[in-house]
């Protein structure tokens, strides 16, 4: 595996690489897939350790990370010759009797910055796509989960030439310099806040971004309903990785008329989930780091807690938890 302390060497022999036109290769793209798919099944107790290590995830839900990334290879493998054959297209009566066609090209070299809460799936799996599309990759794994970003750079390290996928793990300023650098195109998973510096970052050297960021998710239940299998899909939903799940439901409309239903059964589903006791629980996750786990517990004082609500700092535990009587204004429904 190459170290390297800069950016800009590796971003340099990547774009010589690309350069060779190796990448527009359909049998090299399809072989590298393959190559990666095989380091991910190679790897997969270390990557369930690092996630286990980071944040307590349970090993089936593990799984689903590596899964994640695996049906993303095969899929790519399946349909790639298909999507990199020029399509033809109309032509304008004023262009008669030209024809037409759209031919895939490669961007180049692109930058990949992950997320902590799923930190091996969500930077793996864009990276199935850089790849399938032809292009020279840069990944930075969040160093909030450093375990996983040890394996990350350990995997592709050992799998991939620097000059073709290349890793650079670290914190913030890795990020700034990284950003400094002109990409072809930015994919960036995170808040918000951060998706702004990236968006900015890449508006210098007018490279196209894909900001796949947070936001409030709202799951509507109505009376119309399969009462139990509603609040078993709506604790799954909310409670797998500890709720850190961007398009987790995190608010929920209910029909006046069946609210105390649906509290019972969730009340339910959580105790065959999880147990009595949720802290004891083999397959309950735990909050990232301190910062994260303060700034949640803060936000348990507001409304009426009728679930959960017990916390524990030294491992970051939260417990499922259902608050009620909360105003639309406050910082639970505004964050």
């Amino acid at each position: 595996m190459l170290a390297l302390t800069s950016a800009t060497p590796l971003t340099q022999a990547q774009r010589q690489f690309f350069a060779t036109g190796n990448t527009k290769n359909l049998d090299f793209r399809l072989e590298q897939l393959k190559n990666l798919k095989k380091a991910v099944s190679q790897e997969k107790a270390g990557i369930l350790a690092a996630l286990k290590a980071d944040l307590r995830k349970p090993e089936f839900e593990g799984y689903f990370d590596i899964i994640a990334v695996v049906q993303e290879i095969d899929y790519a493998l399946k349909h790639l010759k298909a999507w990199a054959k020029p399509q033809k297209v109309r032509t304008p009566l004023d262009q008669f009797p030209s024809s037409a066609k759209i031919y895939p090209e490669p961007l180049g070299v692109v930058l990949i910055i992950g997320p902590w809460n799923y930190p091996f799936s969500l930077v793996l799996s864009p990276l199935v796509g850089a790849i399938a599309a032809g292009n020279c990759a840069m990944l930075k794994p969040s160093e909030l989960a450093p375990h996983t970003s040890e394996v990350v750079a350990k995997l592709i390290g050992s799998t991939f030439d620097p000059a073709y996928i290349g890793v650079m793990e670290g914190g913030i300023e890795t990020s700034q310099q990284l950003l400094l650098e002109k990409f072809d195109h930015i994919f960036f998973t995170g808040g918000t806040r951060v998706g702004k510096v990236v968006m900015e970052a890449a508006a210098r050297h007018l490279t196209p971004v894909t900001l796949e960021l947070g936001g409030k998710s709202p799951c509507i239940v109505d009376r119309e309903i399969n009462l139990p299998e509603t609040a078993k899909r709506i604790a799954w939903g909310k409670f797998l990785n500890a709720g850190q799940t961007c398009i987790a439901p995190d608010y929920l409309l209910v029909d006046a008329q069946i609210q105390g239903d649906l509290i019972s059964s969730l009340k339910s589903c959580l105790k065959d989930f999880y147990g009595d006791n949720p802290a004891m629980s083999p397959d309950y996750a735990r909050i990232i780091n301190d910062r994260q786990f303060q700034r949640l517990q803060a936000l348990l004082s507001q409304g009426e807690t009728i679930i959960g609500g017990e916390t524990e700092a030294t491992t970051r535990y939260i417990a499922p938890t259902l608050l009620t009587n909360v105003s639309l204004d406050d910082p639970v429904m505004t964050e």
